[in-house]
């Protein structure tokens, strides 16, 4: 079991979530502005950083 590729999984999954709560909160308009964006900007951080790891973890048997 790769824990790098893992992590990274779990990364891309928090940030797709927190994206989504994004948007729907600036839709709803629920929330304040800036925690709305607060929350995007970290939920794209998640979401990158997770697909790099993805990308850059070599598969090793």
């Amino acid at each position: 079991m790769n824990v790098k590729r893992t992590f990274g999984t779990i990364l891309t999954i928090l940030g797709i979530i927190g994206l989504i709560y994004a948007g729907i909160g600036f839709v709803k308009h629920t929330m304040m502005t800036r925690e709305l964006l607060v929350s995007a900007v970290i939920s794209i951080i998640f979401f990158f950083s997770g697909i790099g790891l993805i990308k850059n973890t070599k598969d090793e048997a």
